[in-house]
């Protein structure tokens, strides 16, 4: 290994869209639907453009913040020049954990899915197999990654433009399915109406939701891979919106069209019960093929931006530099090991419980909370950056839309979202780990600061630097006036 070799930018046009595709289309729509329509009802269709407008946004934020220095590899490396060298750190380990406990519910799922087959099959060889899977595929080079994950996203963006072309197809033919289920777009209203649980529902809904849209922010990790960052990533932003609409609105609008909300199971995927519940067990077992392939996509978007993560993490010292070293091919490989290591520890979690939708919902939840954090950070550095640097914001010509007020209507849709989590047993827990982890990483980096001179250094430059940018600003806006 060299420690002196760069990330290769190997990832194209076609590769930035899937990968930010498998990284937000995974376990959270595919098995955790189910217990958001058991909760929600139909307002879940709601719920979902609510959190895709808010996260199109963030994304926006962190769009122009990344375009006003290419310099940016990251949003770890913007919240560091921003705000500061401590929120480097904890944005940047925070966002590898993120990915580490989304990774492990990824598997969780994949472990259900295929007992759907092999329902006596122990769950740690399932998981077992799918680790060194993902191990293998990290390993190779970062083009061959690239192709490999566009083809595993192209599977499950085909299968959800199937599954909602059938369910259209069955509706307009009204078709019946052997349970005497009649298939039409009044299921959306005909079982207590479009918010059959009030208020209630819309937040229970919220905390279940949330997770379905972590790893849309992965396209902000892939800014040192990509071939051509000012053209792609605006480009793959921009397209958020309209993937929300179909890979979420269209599918879940579909789903309960074919089967009234009430009829679909919170344990399992809405995407098999359907075609299970309108008799059609061959096709429910190519759609559980095919949710495993995107559980898995998923995943291994979560095993390179964590690889990733962690090597920014060692080239700004928040690391071991042994993470900042790159094999032959150009890629971190001791951040993936250590990844896929930590993941195994999904093992012990499949076998000491007794509910798989539990497991999931529990580890789900701590993932969703980290990401929330994450996502705020981008918020606030983008607010410190409009006000320090109202020059480049007025000057960017890839604006964040509406922003003096959206990213303070985000931060309130946050503060909501984690009150929801907290009116529920199973995630409430969620609200306790969170603290911990920021108490883990508190001591982790005194230690690593205390009589670090290289870190108190970087502290007076940052204070200076951020001293002369409020000296800017005022002379700036007094000339604009």
């Amino acid at each position: 290994m060299d420690i002196h070799h760069k990330l290769e930018r190997g990832l194209g046009q076609r590769q930035i869209e899937m990968i930010a595709i498998g990284g937000c289309i995974g376990t959270g729509l595919f098995m955790g639907s189910g217990k958001t329509i058991s909760i929600a009802g139909p307002s879940i269709i709601l719920i979902y453009a609510i959190i895709g407008c808010i996260l199109y946004l963030v994304m926006r934020a962190m769009g122009e913040l990344l375009l006003y220095n290419l310099d940016y590899k990251s949003f770890v490396d913007f919240s560091e020049d921003i705000l500061g060298p401590s929120a480097g750190f904890f944005v940047g380990w925070s966002y590898w954990f993120a990915w580490i406990v989304a990774a492990i519910a990824e598997i969780i799922a994949i472990t259900g899915y295929i007992s759907f087959w092999w329902p006596d099959l122990p769950h740690w060889i399932s998981a077992l197999t799918v680790i060194i899977f993902l191990l293998t595929l990290n390993i190779l080079s970062v083009k061959a990654f690239g192709e490999l994950e566009f083809w595993m996203a192209i599977i499950k963006v085909v299968a959800i433009i199937s599954l909602i072309v059938l369910g259209l197809y069955l509706c307009i033919t009204s078709f019946v399915s052997p349970s005497g289920v009649k298939a039409h777009i009044s299921n959306l209203w005909s079982y207590g109406g479009f918010f059959p649980n009030g208020v209630s529902g819309l937040l229970g809904g919220l905390q279940t939701a949330i997770f379905a849209f972590a790893g849309m922010e992965i396209i902000g990790t892939m800014m040192a891979e990509t071939k051509d960052p000012k053209k792609m990533l605006p480009d793959a932003i921009n397209k958020i919106p309209v993937r929300i609409m179909i890979f979420y609105i269209g599918t879940v609008a579909v789903l309960m069209m074919v089967t009234p909300w009430r009829d679909i199971s919170p344990d399992q995927s809405p995407f098999v019960g359907m075609f299970s519940l309108v008799g059609m067990l061959s096709a429910a077992s190519i759609i559980n093929a095919v949710v495993i392939s995107s559980a898995t996509s998923s995943s291994n978007s979560g095993i390179y931006a964590t690889s990733r993560m962690v090597y920014g993490l060692a080239k700004h010292h928040h690391a071991p530099p042994i993470f900042g070293r790159l094999s032959s091919h150009k890629i971190p490989t001791g951040g993936i090991f250590l990844g896929t290591g930590l993941v195994l520890s999904v093992s012990l979690v499949l076998t000491t419980t007794q509910s798989m939708m539990g497991a999931f919902e529990l580890v789900g939840s701590v993932a969703a909370l980290i990401f929330i954090y994450i996502w705020s950070m981008i918020l606030f550095a983008y607010l410190a950056y409009r006000k320090r640097l109202p020059q480049a914001h007025d000057e960017s010509e890839f604006k964040m839309p509406l922003s003096k007020i959206m990213p303070y209507v985000a931060l309130a849709f946050f503060v909501i979202v984690i009150f929801a989590l907290g009116l529920s047993d199973s995630t409430r827990i969620a609200l306790y780990i969170l603290p911990l982890w920021f108490l883990f990483l508190s001591a982790f980096y005194w230690l690593k600061t205390r009589n670090s001179a290289h870190q108190k250094m970087l502290i007076t430059d940052f204070k200076r630097k951020v001293s002369d940018q409020n000296v800017a600003a005022a002379e700036y806006r007094a000339k604009s006036s």
